[in-house]
């Protein structure tokens, strides 16, 4: 079993910018950047434009974005390894985490496998058919983009996230639907007032999407009224689901403090409840769920890895 100084499990804005931080202060990571779990780069993979980084006033590709981390990552020296960790054992260090093929002891470890969009499984909105070419699971990511300015968006949700969200596409969109299922949303008294009170966001209760139609974008919706079984069909620029993520953190089997949605609990920045391991990214996000933020987040996990790691005689 090989030992390394840094193992980064996961890839994407915050484990490739940890890798870059980690690499040039010589700690030689060893990156798993995923393979059968999720792609690797994580959500930008299924990103068609990206319009919010910083440095690309024309957008830029997620692919092409997460490509361009990578070859940085490479360029300073990061050992990347094009599989998934399939378990960790955190009781003692080194560490020791196991790939199908590959297995390590680390001294220092930063956790960066990020979250999963919840989806419902609709007719029209699966991978091949129109997921992001008009459906997607980030208002702040893509809400902007150029299909749905001036259109009718619908919002599936009921929580908080969902009226947010919607919020946010009044700035784009011609009207805003809110599409639940129950009589009644589960958001705070705050944000429902905020729904009821703007003119552009309208509830459509009792009712569900069964598909989603179009060309090679979304151009309508079908709706259903789960009460009266009557279905009916929309004009439609866009579809969003607004009803969570589920963070990639299956593996860690609870050897790390979670938040009760599964998220892992940081401490004074990156640190985790071990000692040793750091998180960075979405799977310790659950609030802001940006590339930019992500990215940030995977600097710091890198700073204070190497700080610990030299406090600790353990960075030479």
């Amino acid at each position: 079993m090989e030992k390394i100084k840094l193992l980064i499990i996961g890839s994407g804005p915050a484990g490739y910018t940890a890798a870059i931080y980690a690499a040039r202060a010589n700690l030689n990571p060893v990156l798993f950047e995923g393979f059968y779990t999720g792609p690797a780069g994580g959500q930008l993979m299924t990103t068609t434009d990206v319009e919010n980084y910083p440095g690309f006033p024309d957008g830029i590709s997620g692919p092409e974005l997460v490509e361009r981390f990578r070859a940085q990552a490479i360029r300073f020296g990061t050992r990347i390894i094009s599989e998934d960790i399939e378990s960790v054992d955190l009781s003692s260090r080194p560490f020791i985490a196991r790939g199908p093929t590959m297995q390590f002891e680390a001294d220092a470890m930063i956790i960066s496998t990020g979250a999963t969009a919840k989806r419902l499984d609709i007719i029209g909105a699966r991978d091949g058919e129109f997921w992001q070419k008009g459906v997607t699971a980030c208002a702040v990511c893509d809400g902007a983009a150029p299909i749905f300015r001036n259109r009718p968006l619908f919002v599936v949700g009921g929580g908080d996230t969902a009226v947010e969200e919607a919020l946010f596409l009044t700035k784009f969109g011609s009207r805003v639907f809110i599409v639940h299922r129950r009589d009644q949303l589960r958001a705070s008294k705050i944000m429902q007032e905020r729904a009821f009170k703007n003119p552009k966001v309208e509830i459509l209760w009792d009712t569900v999407i069964v598909a989603v139609e179009g060309d090679n974008v979304v151009r309508s919706v079908i709706l259903e009224n789960v009460q009266t079984g009557q279905k009916s069909t929309r004009e439609a620029g866009g579809l969003f689901f607004a009803i969570g993520h589920i963070p990639n953190t299956a593996f860690l089997k609870g050897q790390i403090e979670l938040h009760p949605t599964g998220y892992i609990k940081v401490f004074k920045g990156t640190q985790t409840s071990v000692e040793g391991v750091f998180a960075a990214g979405d799977v310790q996000d659950h609030e802001y769920r940006q590339a930019v933020t992500a990215a940030g987040s995977g600097c710091m996990a890198a700073l204070e890895v190497e700080r610990w790691l030299a406090e600790k005689g353990l960075s030479s």
